[in-house]
């Protein structure tokens, strides 16, 4: 007595019976891989340099302790009106840049951050309510200006969550490359 065979073996069998007799396609051969040449016009330094910024930002930036005690004296001391940070890619870590006093304002925090390269700054903004009511609401700022080198840019917008993780209270974030993108009229539209 013979054993019919399944009915997904038939299927099966039945399939490459079919497939035996044909000449190969785009489906069934693989595909070609193309060579990892840099693109025309760009140059093979730069773009080592920018995949070496990704993957510093990708695997992760060390933060350092006193980013997160200078942001909570900020926050709950009112010690501080704002802190700048910076990236020092040597030690591959975030520091604390510039730390603005109880008497400064935006305009010294604007003058703190340079034409010329990224930093973040988070700003402790008081302000009155319609209500008469005295509120204060804090902000990151990604500072990334025109003028400043793309290795910069991608480190900074690569590893920004991991420092805006760390910043625990922030309310608001602005995003700027020039100075009008986060003027004193953008910051208070966005508070109130």
């Amino acid at each position: 007595m013979s054993k019919e065979p399944a009915a997904g073996e038939r299927l099966v069998e039945r399939k490459r019976r079919v497939l035996k007799g044909r000449k190969p396609n785009a489906q069934t051969q693989p595909k070609k891989r193309t060579p990892a040449f840099p693109r025309r016009g760009v140059h093979p330094q730069r773009s080592a340099a920018m995949a070496m910024a990704y993957k510093m930002a990708t695997e992760g930036m060390n933060v350092e302790e006193e980013c997160q005690r200078w942001f909570m004296e900020m926050k709950w001391k009112k010690v501080h009106r704002f802190v700048v940070y910076k990236i020092d890619e040597r030690s591959r870590a975030v520091l604390v840049d510039k730390v603005g006093g109880p008497g400064e304002g935006y305009e010294e925090l604007v003058a703190a951050l340079p034409g010329d390269d990224c930093r973040y700054a988070v700003f402790d903004f008081d302000f009155v309510t319609v209500d008469n009511c005295q509120k204060s609401k804090i902000f990151f700022i990604a500072w990334s200006p025109a003028a400043s080198r793309i290795r910069a840019k991608i480190l900074y917008a690569t590893s920004k969550q991991g420092l805006r993780r760390l910043l625990d209270g922030v309310h608001y974030e602005v995003q700027a490359t020039d100075p009008s993108e986060m003027g004193f009229d953008v910051i208070r539209g966005r508070a109130q």
